[in-house]
């Protein structure tokens, strides 16, 4: 079952209160704060992300198993951790991209 977490909106501004992510080389900001569950990125040049990501706005839920979540499916950034706690994933459905996040710990 996926329940929505949030919808990313990449932008070049920077934003207030950004976490760094070095892996993805991309700054985020928590979709927490935000009364509309908005998470910005701000990619860096170099960013190894593909393009999908880093210029289309994403939507991203939360699942109880990213295995699980990820069968059958077209998988445009295999698994990784950008934060302790969770465990995020990208797909493509309907030609836009889709975060899979599943927190662990």
């Amino acid at each position: 079952m996926r329940e929505l977490h949030h919808i990313g909106i990449p932008t070049d501004q920077q934003q207030e209160n950004e976490t760094y992510i070095a892996k993805a080389k991309v700054y985020v900001t928590n979709c927490e704060s935000s009364p509309n569950k908005i998470e910005w990125l701000r990619f860096e040049e170099g960013s190894p992300m593909p393009k999908l990501v880093q210029t289309t706005t994403h939507i991203g839920y939360k699942v109880d198993d990213l295995e699980v979540a990820l069968q059958g499916k077209d998988i445009l950034v295999e698994p990784f951790t950008p934060l302790e706690g969770v465990k995020v994933a990208f797909i493509v459905e309907e030609g836009a991209p889709i975060e899979l996040m599943q927190m662990v710990g």
